[in-house]
């Protein structure tokens, strides 16, 4: 069953209250607070976090807009729905101008309620989308599909679905670029949770006090330039799924404070005082072993059983050896252009069979990248691979008739400079052919040269 969600009435008319209550009562849709005037919801704001606010818009003392004012800043991705009186339509269309999503005017038609309630709903979910997608733009790229058929590999998949209809923590265990966070998507997707968010948070690339603020939010003034109050992921989550990827890496420091949020679902915010509850499931991953971790008093023992009350192990590449095909058609598949498809020779492809892969899946869509690059016709040959030569399983890649030397760790740049040079080869260094089979125009093609230092003479 789905996560219901928060939903708080406020209005100082007790039997609208109860109506209202009554009626919603009736979908298990939500989780129904009530509130009888405005300092009250104040309260109870910075005590829960709702998913969506039915306001009244006339109360005594503190008004209706005075508290979607302390919405707005205290807690912005709630959603507002003003109730007002024919009589103060004015003043609700005043109350849009300031983030109230839409007001009903009393008495209002039980299912237009119902709908702007849900059209509320998908709006806070959008916001959250727009917000999480452009953390993850900054934050990681790669493939978002899991590929595969190995049997530890399906096995995985059967391990995780089965997992995710329960709500215990899951802790995920492997080598870096297995695909942890897929993993834990797609735990996200099979939950009863998957109406909900997905939050994922790196530990690794941030400082103690900027994952503490992350995680759980800041008040205003709480630190320099902190000039307004910021929701934590924790509160955006809730309902659904926090990821904490590279759990590992979180400093003793904060460990404490995040093994009670663990144990209790309740947190303050960085420099807050009231003590706030979220309803999470936590799944977290590592490439770290975690008991070597606590053997040596960097991470807390009672931490760890928190976290692996189940426990995903992802198999590093070279354990899935039937998987390199599949995922190498793919990626290219999936990378090249769909008029000149690329495709792998009998060789690259042993070759790929061959290599470890120390950076697992992560790495063969990175050397397929720059093998697609480096390649100058359709089909992907030894030498357009740049993988480590050091490894025993790999036959030694000869100098092609450009001289190009492949060395483990190319750069793209360094590829792109290969590929041009090999292509005005190819050309008799006429700009103009090199241009057009480069499909760019001779001005950006100029500009790599000199940016390259390349031989400009046609």
């Amino acid at each position: 069953m789905a996560k219901k969600y928060n939903l708080l009435i406020v209005d100082d008319e007790e039997p609208l209250r109860l109506i209202l209550e009554a009626e919603l009562s009736e979908s298990e849709e939500f989780n129904i607070d009530t509130a009888e005037d405005g300092g009250q919801a104040i309260n109870k704001i910075q005590q829960n976090v709702y998913d969506l606010i039915l306001l009244d818009i006339r109360m005594p003392r503190v008004s209706g807009t005075e508290v979607l004012k302390f919405v707005q800043e205290y807690s912005p991705t709630t959603q507002v729905i003003i109730l007002t009186n024919y009589a103060d339509v004015k003043t609700a269309i005043e109350t849009i101008k300031m983030g109230a999503y839409d007001f009903l005017a009393k008495p209002y038609d039980i299912d237009e309620l119902f709908n702007t309630i849900h059209r509320a709903i998908e709006r806070r979910q959008l916001f959250i989308d727009n917000k999480l997608m452009k953390s993850e733009l900054t934050r990681k790229g790669g493939t978002s599909e899991l590929i595969g058929q190995s049997p530890s590999f399906i096995k995985l998949i059967d391990s995780a679905t089965r997992f995710a209809q329960s709500e215990s923590f899951i802790l995920i265990q492997g080598a870096s670029g297995t695909g942890k966070e897929l993993i834990a998507s797609l735990i996200h997707r099979r939950s009863a949770r998957n109406n909900r968010p997905f939050v994922a948070v790196n530990c690794a690339a941030l400082s103690d006090t900027l994952l503490e603020s992350e995680l759980f939010g800041h008040e205003k003034g709480a630190f320099t330039n902190a000039y307004s109050s910021k929701e934590g992921l924790v509160e955006v989550a809730n309902g659904g799924t926090l990821f904490l990827d590279e759990v590992g890496d979180i400093s003793p420091a904060i460990q404490p404070k995040l093994l009670r949020f663990l144990e209790t679902g309740e947190f303050r915010r960085v420099g807050g005082t009231n003590l706030l509850s979220v309803d999470v499931r936590v799944v977290s991953a590592t490439n770290k072993d975690l008991r070597e971790e606590v053997r040596l008093s960097r991470f807390r023992e009672d931490l760890l059983y928190r976290l692996n009350v189940i426990t995903l192990q992802v198999p590093p590449l070279k354990e899935r050896q039937e998987d390199i095909p599949v995922l190498a058609d793919y990626f290219l598949a999936r990378k090249s252009k769909p008029s000149h498809p690329k495709k792998l020779s009998d060789d690259a492809l042993a070759m790929l069979l061959a290599y470890d892969w120390p950076g697992n899946v992560r790495e063969l869509e990175h050397v397929l990248e720059g093998a697609m690059l480096l390649s100058t016709g359709d089909i992907i040959k030894p030498v357009d691979l740049s993988i480590h030569q050091h490894h025993p399983n790999v036959a030694t890649v000869e100098t092609d008739t450009a001289g190009d030397d492949r060395i483990a760790s190319t750069s793209l740049e360094e590829m792109e400079k290969v590929h041009i040079e090999r292509v005005l080869l190819q050309h008799g260094y006429n700009r103009a052919r090199t241009a057009d089979a480069l499909g760019i125009s001779k001005k950006t093609l100029y500009l790599k040269i000199k940016r390259y230092g390349l031989r400009i003479d046609d």
